[in-house]
C-alpha cells in the first residue's frame, strides 16, 4: 500500500500557519513512508472562495518547501483537485445515501430552524436538528420535490448509544451519538458540505491517512459513519493538537499574526518557520531545536506527537530564525536573501511610482518608504488620536476597518478606499480626517505616500497586522469589545 496523505485548505482568506502546520505533519508522514502528498482545494463555499486566496495557498506552501505530488495546478491521476469542479460526483453519492436509507430530504426553512433552536435553548437543551425531516411520508416528499420546494440532504444519525474508533494519536475514542447532529450533506444550492465532499474525495483519491486538527475530533463519528454507509474502508484518522497563543488560548489572529504571508513579509526564513512548526508538539530524538525538513523526515515518527497544546510564541520563533541566519547562511547568501525578500526589482517597481514625485536624492527613499520594508512601525501611540478624530471614534474606525478588510477578497486600492469611505460616512467623519489615524497605523508617520496605495502594496496580512497593533495601542476593554461587536452587527 502506498501511503497517501493530503492537506485540503479552503481558499477563503490568508494562508494560515495552522494549515501549514497540518500540511507539514501530513507531508512528513507521507515522505517518511515513501508515500505521496496531495493538495486539494475545498472551495465549495463559493461566496467566500477566491482565486487570489487559492494562489496565496500555493505560494505559501511552495515558499515553505512543502511541494505536493498532485494538486489543482499540477494535476494527477485522481483529479480534478478543486471541489467546485467535482459537483456531479457528490450528487450521485448523496442520492445513493438517500436510496439506501442513510440520508433524507429536509425542507425546513432557515427561519423554522432558527425557531427550533430558540425553543431548545429556552428549554435548556443543546441546540441540534430535531429530525423533523424524517417524519415526512414518501408521498409528501415526492410532492414537494415535484413542486420544486428547496431542500437540503441530511445524514441519519442514531438516537442512542455511542460511536467508538481508534485514533492514530489518541487511541480509543468514544463519543455519544447524542452529541452528534444530523449533518447537512448537500446544501440547497446543490453543492456539498465539507463532510460529504471530504469523504468522497478522500476515498476516490486513495487517501490512506488523515491527520487533522483536534477541533474536528467530535465530528469524527459523522465522518466515519459516512464511510460505513457508503460501504468504503475509512482512512486512518488522527487528530493533531491545536496551536495555542502564549496564554494557552487557541491561536487566533486577534492575539497573534496567523498568516504565513505575514511572516514572509516580516523577513523570516522559510526554513526557520517550518522548523518552528515542526517543533509544535513534536521533537527530534536527540531533542535538538534547529533541524531541517530533511532531518525531520529522516527522524519522523507521528507517534511522538505530544497531545498538549503547543504554544506558538513569536519571540521564540525570532530566536530560532536568528540561529538559522547566523549558522546556515554565509554573508553572500544572507545578502541575496535580503535582496530577494524586499529589495528586489518587483518590490521597488511597486514603490517608486508612489515615491518618485517626492524624491530629490536617492537617500530620500529610505525615510519616505521605509515602512514598506519594515515590520511593525514604531510611533508614539498618542499620534493615533492627535488628529481631528476623538479616541473613541478612532477605536471604532480601526476595529471596523480590520473586520471589513478581513472579508475583502479582491485586494486593491479602490476596494480599500471604498471600505474606508463607507466607515467614515457611518461615523460621520470626513474621509480625510478618518484616514489620519490609519496613516499613522500603517506608516508610523503623519505624512508619506498615499496610505491607500501603501495598503495595497503591503498586502492584506501586513496591513491588518499593523491595524491590530494600532488598536492595541488605543486599547479595547471587554466592555468596549462587546459594544464594538454590537455596533458592527448593525453596520451595513
Amino acid at each position: 500500500m502506498t501511503v497517501r496523505t493530503r492537506v485540503a485548505p479552503s481558499p477563503t482568506g490568508d494562508p494560515h500557519v495552522g494549515t501549514a502546520y497540518i500540511a507539514l505533519f501530513n507531508y512528513a508522514f507521507a515522505k517518511k513512508h515513501g508515500g505521496e502528498f496531495i493538495l486539494r482545494v475545498e472551495d465549495t463555499d463559493q461566496a467566500r472562495s477566491s482565486k487570489e486566496s487559492e494562489m496565496a495557498i500555493y505560494e505559501s506552501l511552495s515558499w515553505l518547501g512543502l511541494q505536493w505530488d498532485e494538486g489543482p495546478d499540477c494535476g494527477g491521476e485522481y483529479g480534478p483537485y478543486r471541489q467546485s469542479e467535482r459537483s456531479d460526483i457528490y450528487s450521485q453519492y448523496a442520492q445513493q445515501l438517500i436510496d439506501q436509507g442513510h440520508a433524507f430530504y429536509c425542507f425546513a426553512t432557515s427561519e423554522e430552524l432558527d425557531e427550533m433552536r430558540k425553543q431548545q435553548m429556552a428549554a435548556g437543551e443543546q441546540p441540534k436538528y430535531d429530525g423533523r425531516g424524517l417524519k415526512h411520508s414518501a408521498e409528501e416528499i415526492q410532492q414537494r420535490l415535484a413542486a420544486g420546494d428547496p431542500y437540503v440532504i441530511r445524514m441519519k444519525i442514531p438516537e442512542e448509544g455511542s460511536f467508538s474508533f481508534e485514533d492514530y494519536l489518541r487511541g480509543q475514542v468514544e463519543i455519544p451519538w447524542a452529541q452528534v447532529d444530523m449533518q447537512v450533506l448537500m446544501k440547497a444550492d446543490g453543492l456539498p458540505t465539507y463532510f460529504l465532499a471530504n469523504v468522497v474525495d478522500d476515498h476516490l483519491m486513495g487517501i490512506t491517512h488523515v491527520f487533522r486538527g483536534e477541533e474536528w475530533l467530535n465530528s469524527a463519528p459523522k465522518l466515519l459513519k459516512l464511510y460505513q454507509d457508503l460501504g468504503w474502508e475509512a482512512p486512518v484518522l488522527g487528530h493533531m493538537p491545536l496551536l495555542r497563543n502564549p496564554d494557552k488560548s487557541k491561536l487566533s489572529k486577534r492575539k497573534n499574526p496567523t498568516s504565513v504571508n505575514y511572516y514572509r513579509k516580516m523577513g523570516f526564513l522559510p526554513e526557520a518557520l517550518l522548523n518552528y512548526l515542526g517543533r509544535m508538539g513534536w521533537s527530534m530524538p536527540d531533542e535538538r531545536e534547529k533541524f531541517s525538513l530533511a532531518d525531520m523526515i529522516e527522524n519522523f515518527d507521528m507517534k511522538r506527537v505530544s497531545l498538549g497544546g503547543p504554544v506558538f510564541d513569536v519571540e521564540k520563533l525570532k530566536w530560532l530564525n536568528g540561529l538559522w541566519m547566523r549558522e546556515e547562511l554565509s554573508d553572500e547568501q544572507l545578502a541575496q536573501r535580503i535582496i530577494d525578500w524586499a529589495y528586489n526589482r518587483e518590490t521597488l517597481m511597486k514603490i517608486l511610482p508612489q515615491a518618485k514625485s517626492r524624491l530629490e536624492v536617492f537617500s530620500d527613499l529610505a525615510p519616505l518608504a521605509g515602512h514598506f520594508v519594515s515590520g511593525i512601525p514604531e510611533y508614539d501611540p498618542s499620534e493615533l488620536s492627535n488628529g481631528k478624530v476623538e479616541e473613541e471614534k478612532v477605536r471604532v474606525l480601526l476595529q471596523f476597518m480590520i473586520w471589513q478588510l478581513e472579508g475583502l477578497s479582491d485586494w486593491n486600492k479602490d476596494n480599500i478606499f471604498a471600505i474606508a469611505k463607507h466607515i467614515s460616512e457611518h461615523l460621520e467623519l470626513k474621509i480625510r480626517d478618518a484616514l489620519e489615524p490609519i496613516f499613522v497605523a500603517i506608516t508610523g508617520k503623519k505624512s508619506s505616500i498615499s496610505v491607500v496605495d501603501a495598503m495595497e502594496i503591503l498586502g492584506s496580512d501586513m496591513t491588518r497586522a499593523r491595524l491590530r497593533v494600532a488598536l492595541a495601542h488605543i486599547g479595547v476593554s471587554k466592555k468596549q469589545a462587546k459594544s464594538l461587536d454590537k455596533a458592527y452587527r448593525t453596520f451595513g
